[in-house]
């Protein structure tokens, strides 16, 4: 991740503040919070580090302020940042070229270069997914409640919302999140063999094997953003996701490929590489025993922050 420029130092004519390095001190101490929550609110990196730079320099800048808690102060920034960031990105959203996806980051212990302070289910793809139904203010006070457990007197400031407004907020988040989502884990080992399972059947071809790990309902998601090899919409059913998998996608495929099982988000993924470089990723939501919705990512642009092969 990039370190913010310095206000001050980007001024022509303007000596480097003396004062600057005890902000930057201050600001890398919540680096990992403010990129949590920048990430889980916007689902991109890139637009999570725009947020970061903005928030440092709006703090370098209160430097005649009296900020009591510099930790409530850039966590009020950034949220208030991003819920303006994707109040202006839902026209972006709405235009984009088939099913928009959260941009994926592989959270292996040695190669997550953001440190995310906090590995759960809500940095899940499948979990990224269900926020993009909420509104901006109750995407921002469901994860600062319901992920990183604010008091409603903390969000209501944050938001700048009452805490009765707060609360009900939060209530209709719960109910739109709830609904879509079950209220228990898959046990690690579960998922891994899943999707090894997963990929054996299509390696082989095994339309039987394959249909057997999927769930009836079961939904193939898509994100190239036009500029990738993906399918424009939704795949549903378990006929048509196997057939779709092993008919359109895998002539799509280059034969040369290279696989890596990382963790992508949080969880057990792929990663396939074109010349040492990421070509596309996939990772599955598990529900029941069973694969219950494949999230694969070829957008370049989403893919800038996959590492790059490793001999």
């Amino acid at each position: 991740m990039r370190k913010p420029k310095k206000a001050s130092d980007s001024r022509e004519g303007r000596q480097p503040d003396p004062d600057a390095s005890i902000y930057l001190a201050t600001f890398d101490q919540y680096r990992s919070l403010l990129f949590s929550i920048a990430y889980r609110m916007l689902g991109s990196v890139a637009d999570a580090e725009d947020m970061l730079q903005e928030t440092f320099i709006r703090w370098q800048q209160s430097a005649d302020e009296k900020i009591e808690s510099p930790r409530a102060f850039l966590v009020t920034i950034i949220s208030r940042l991003c819920i303006n960031h994707l109040q202006s990105a839902r026209v972006r959203r709405e235009e984009y070229v088939g099913e928009w996806l959260p941009e994926p980051i592989v959270t292996d212990p040695t190669s997550d270069p953001f440190a995310i302070i906090k590995v759960d289910e809500s940095l899940s793809i499948a979990f990224l997914v269900l926020l993009e139904r909420l509104t901006p203010i109750e995407r921002a006070v469901f994860l600062l409640r319901e992920v990183f457990e604010y008091e409603y007197s903390e969000i209501a400031n944050i938001v700048g919302q009452s805490e009765v407004n707060c609360r009900q907020i939060l209530r209709r988040a719960r109910q739109h999140v709830s609904t879509m989502r079950p209220r228990f884990e898959v046990p690690e080992p579960k998922r891994t063999d899943l999707l090894e399972r997963f990929l054996t059947a299509v390696g082989t071809g095994e339309m039987t094997g394959l249909i057997e790990l999927l769930s009836k309902d079961v939904v193939l998601h898509s994100d190239g953003g036009g500029k990738g090899l993906a399918v424009p919409n939704e795949v549903r059913g378990a006929d048509k996701v196997a057939r779709g998998i092993l008919g359109s996608l895998k002539r799509l495929v280059p034969a040369t490929l290279v696989r890596k099982m990382v963790r992508i988000n949080g969880a057990p993924g792929l990663v396939n590489y074109l010349d040492g470089k990421p070509h596309s990723v996939l990772t599955l939501d598990v529900q029941n025993g069973r694969i219950q919705n494949i999230y694969i990512v070829t957008n370049p642009e989403k893919l800038s922050h996959i590492p790059p092969l490793t001999n």
